[in-house]
């Protein structure tokens, strides 16, 4: 079940209908609800996936409570290896198992020796990688003594399968999140008023925003051989609005319906194209995913305590996982890295302050800022050609065409004269809007809640009127494009 379907539209109001109206008395009552529906929505898609949601979730609770009960240090780190082990190995097999065999048999038969039998069909299941990092917080924060270990199955239950954020996050925290199901919770206008907002700036990314852009970037990357150097790269623009507004739609939507029913989840993406360096687009970009890299592994790692050269392979190694937790393939691999090189220089020779909403006092940019901002932009455009390509030879190759025809021959007439016939003006120009509203409103937590600060109540409603007639005669409704990051 997906976010910008007539069956979530059905399924949400019932939830909402029961959870307030006939188990508001009881929390365990809500809890135990949820837990139902979050697993009739994981199992949707398939209900296979049920039996590994459970498996992990069950796997985790019961190593937590022996880990309070363990009578030694060395007791607790074995049942933290054992968490470790077992959720990631299982990960590693539904993700990686084909990637790694398919590799194996090539090498192998280069010396004529036939493997091909040790293929085996694993489906991957929807969202694995959000829970399994959500479940690891629990053991790795109870080993630590950052969270306190939990009695209440339910609670747990319902914390890993919660189902606004169980397919594609944000990846919540056992320390911010688990508390939140352990006490009372009171329906709060202002709080499902603001979710309402949210969703609804959301579907408006997803649909008008990623689902028009997916259709021009479909079209490029999939054509990439007669397509000129200027209209890859603009493919590659396209995608990074594609994907911007895919996933941080989907954090949106999914921060908003927790809302509705009495839940905080944390911001997941801070305006990243507005970044000025690639250090800053880390920080706003993604949000839950980075700083669970940057706690669980970067930090233990030493992170920058450590000698200038082991603090560069810290980075290395960081954005080599993370590049392949997206994906088993050699082109997330490749843009992990070359992030991480991106990274490096920004670490190390630019004094970077601690970034918040707040991205800038002006509302117009300096000269120098319009440059750092566009050349980043540029620098994640030419990253994401490796995302988005099926293959690491596509991705060279649209990069070197790229650089033959912008830099030698700087075929920008032809190419703007072709791409206008072909996909014309209306689209690029909702989109220069989209852009421009978000820059205005970025001091705001969401675009559509900074209205508040500065228009009537019978205003917004005008302009929330407005933006739902956009979308429906504007959005992309023709295609049914599934989240990207239900595939990872």
């Amino acid at each position: 079940m997906i976010f910008n379907s007539i069956d979530f539209a059905v399924f949400i109001p019932i939830v909402f209908f029961v959870y307030w109206f006939f188990l508001s008395k009881s929390l365990k009552g809500q809890n135990l609800f949820l837990v139902v529906v979050s697993y009739f929505f994981y199992g949707y898609w398939d209900y296979r996936f049920l039996f590994l949601i459970a498996f992990s979730s069950l796997l985790d609770f019961f190593i937590g409570l022996q880990m309070r009960k363990a009578s030694s240090q060395k007791k607790k780190k074995l049942l933290l290896v054992a968490s470790v082990f077992l959720n990631l190995g299982l990960l590693g097999f539904f993700k990686y198992y084909n990637f790694f065999i398919d590799e194996f048999v090539h090498v192998f038969t280069f010396f004529g020796f036939d493997f091909n039998g040790l293929f085996v069909d694993v489906l991957l299941p929807v969202g694995i990688s959000f829970y399994t990092f959500q479940t690891l917080s629990y053991t790795i924060d109870a080993y630590k003594g950052d969270v306190k270990v939990t009695d209440d199955l339910i609670a747990f239950l319902a914390y890993v399968s919660f189902f606004p954020q169980l397919v594609a996050g944000p990846i919540e925290r056992a320390a911010d999140f688990l508390p939140q199901f352990q006490k009372k919770r009171y329906f709060d206008s202002q709080l499902a008023s603001s979710g309402m907002k949210q969703i609804l700036w959301g579907i408006t990314k997803k649909v008008l925003i990623a689902d028009n852009a997916a259709h021009i970037a479909n079209e490029i990357f999939n054509n990439s051989n007669v397509h000129t150097g200027p209209t890859l790269f603009l493919g590659s623009v396209f995608f990074a609005f594609q994907i911007y507004g895919d996933f941080s739609g989907y954090s949106d939507i999914a921060i908003g319906t927790s809302r509705l029913f009495g839940f905080d989840l944390k911001m997941n993406f801070n305006f990243p194209y507005f970044s000025r360096n690639i250090s800053e687009f880390w920080r706003r970009w993604h949000i839950s995913l980075n700083t669970w890299f940057r706690d669980y592994l970067y930090i233990p790692l030493g992170g920058n305590r450590v000698s200038k050269l082991r603090g560069i392979i810290n980075i290395a190694i960081v954005f080599l996982l993370s590049g392949l937790w997206h994906g088993a393939n050699w082109t997330y691999l490749f843009w992990g890295g070359l992030n991480g090189l991106y990274f490096i220089p920004t670490q190390y020779l630019i004094k970077s302050k601690k970034v918040n909403i707040k991205i800038s006092n002006s509302w117009f940019l300096s000269l120098v800022d319009l440059f750092k901002i566009g050349f980043t932009f540029v620098l994640t455009c030419l990253a994401w050609v490796f995302f988005r390509s099926d293959t690491f030879s596509q991705a060279l190759n649209i990069l070197n065409q790229i650089l033959e025809d912008v830099i030698v021959k700087k075929a920008y007439v032809e190419t703007l004269n072709l791409f206008y016939w072909e996909f014309g003006l209306r689209f690029p120009l909702i989109l220069l809007v989209f852009v421009l509203v978000e820059w205005f409103t970025r001091r705001s937590v969401f675009s559509l809640d900074a209205l508040d600060d500065f228009m009537a109540k019978s205003l917004r409603y005008i302009v929330y009127i407005l933006i739902v007639v956009v979308v429906f005669f504007e959005g992309n409704f023709g295609e049914k494009i599934e989240f990207i990051y239900f595939q990872f």
